[in-house]
């Protein structure tokens, strides 16, 4: 006969799977012990990449630490607190959780927090419309890069083709702004701008689409991220487009990886992407048209000093070059984060300083590039000191994983085949050693 916990057992496990809210805990270490279902639907990441894995190996944090570990170091809860960072697949991700210590006999042994995503909701709001208040142009952009003025150029080609237009860029390039631009570049102008946020495989969401767009006469739409659909809502969604008068639609869609790559993967729906291909813009990352950082820096500062009254009209020397040394993986989206964390801080300075940088992002700068690793760095030698294993094995598998995407030029999917992984798990290790995080 079955204790009473053990018998329960079942519906605790059934009632956090189909929880309406992501549910992540860890033990005291950090590992993750309780991962649901829909906290994988909101981070994009699947339950065998989680595993037992410390929670700073899954995530880059960028504008706050973490909740669970923040709760685990302190044993205090977390309510309502505000979350926006990148997961592993390069997503930008806005929660609002509740985080709370579990304690066994008075001793700590763990955190659960409990998820609700705003991905969409945010993003809603930030909708350039909605937070600068007025249409955005092509004309606009900071643009001082070659690749930034070649973008803008191909984007009013496309604006006058009236042809689907695919976007390709990495998360926070600013595609939507490219979109939007775009529809108000379109002669004559489309009607309604719309944005169908593709993170949530939500067979509702499509249904919602198909009445907007039979509901309207001309509109532009914009699927961002089509690639995070599930195969048969992207079949759906493909069902929908093609029996759309497009001479009275403008439809763009985004991705943000090598479309060869999502349709080997069995990510993107080799049809749709067909579909888009006509015009494609290639969205250079921000750490490749670095010429562009400082002049946005400068727009963005300008426009806040007008619409707030803001003091700031200047950075530093030295913040000029800790923003142009660093790699932006949030790209724009995170800079603009960075500004607009240091701006409501700000009170009297008219200049940011280094002192006034957020923390975490000072930490980055503190961390030097080590010397290339060498393949005779790896042979034991009585003269050569030993490092310690982590340490060693650390170095060899980043050594051998760049040798072998080097080996198949650059191409995940044929590495990770190669290395016998997943190409996700490829992609998690990749990151990982990119951002030098150690086990």
């Amino acid at each position: 006969m079955k204790n009473n916990d053990e018998a329960l057992f079942p519906f605790y496990k059934f009632a956090v799977d189909h929880a309406g809210i992501g549910i992540h805990a860890i033990d005291q270490n950090g590992r993750t012990v309780i991962y649901n279902e829909k906290m994988k639907e909101i981070e994009g990441l699947a339950l065998e990449d989680v595993g037992d894995r410390s929670i700073l190996e899954l995530f880059n944090f960028e504008k706050e630490e973490s909740t669970l570990l923040k709760v685990l170091q302190n044993g205090k809860e977390q309510l309502n607190v505000k979350q926006t960072y990148w997961n592993q697949t390069g997503t930008e991700i806005t929660t609002v959780n509740d985080t709370f210590p579990v304690f066994e006999e008075d001793k700590l042994i763990g955190a659960v927090e409990l998820a609700r995503d705003v991905t969409a909701i945010e993003k809603y709001v930030l909708q350039p419309l909605r937070k600068h208040n007025h249409s955005r142009s092509l004309s606009q952009f900071v643009a001082d890069s070659e690749a930034m003025k070649t973008v803008l150029a191909t984007a009013k080609k496309a604006a006058r083709a009236k042809v689907p237009i695919l976007l390709i860029g990495e998360s926070g390039t600013g595609k939507e702004l490219i979109a939007e631009s775009i529809h108000h570049e379109l002669l004559p102008p489309k009607g309604m701008f719309y944005s169908l946020f593709c993170h949530s495989s939500d067979p509702e969401l499509i249904d919602r689409l198909e009445e907007e767009v039979n509901g309207e006469d001309v509109l532009t739409l914009f699927c961002e991220r089509i690639d995070l659909l599930s195969i048969p809502l992207q079949q759906k969604l493909l069902s929908i487009l093609q029996a759309t008068d497009q001479s009275k639609k403008q439809f763009i869609a985004s991705i943000d990886e090598d479309p060869v790559e999502l349709i080997a993967s069995g990510t993107l729906l080799k049809d749709l992407y067909y579909f888009f291909v006509s015009f494609v813009i290639q969205i250079p990352p921000l750490r490749k048209r670095k010429e562009d950082i400082l002049p946005f820096v400068t727009t963005y500062l300008t426009y806040r000093k007008e619409r707030f009254g803001s003091p700031l009209e200047c950075v530093t020397p030295d913040v000029e070059g800790l923003f142009l040394e660093y790699d932006w993986p949030g790209n724009f989206r995170e800079l603009e984060l960075l500004l607009d964390e240091v701006s409501s801080l700000s009170t009297t300075d008219t200049c940011i300083s280094y002192e006034m940088l957020p923390m975490h992002f000072r930490m980055k700068q503190q961390v030097k590039a080590e010397e290339p690793t060498q393949a005779t760095d790896f042979i034991v030698q009585p003269q050569r000191e030993l490092l310690p294993l982590d340490q060693y094995l650390r170095e060899a598998e980043a050594y051998y994983v760049q040798k072998a995407m080097k080996l198949h030029d650059g191409n995940v999917t044929k590495t990770a085949n190669a290395l016998g992984m997943s190409r996700q798990n490829l992609q998690y290790r990749l990151r990982k050693l990119k951002n030098g995080e150690k086990d």
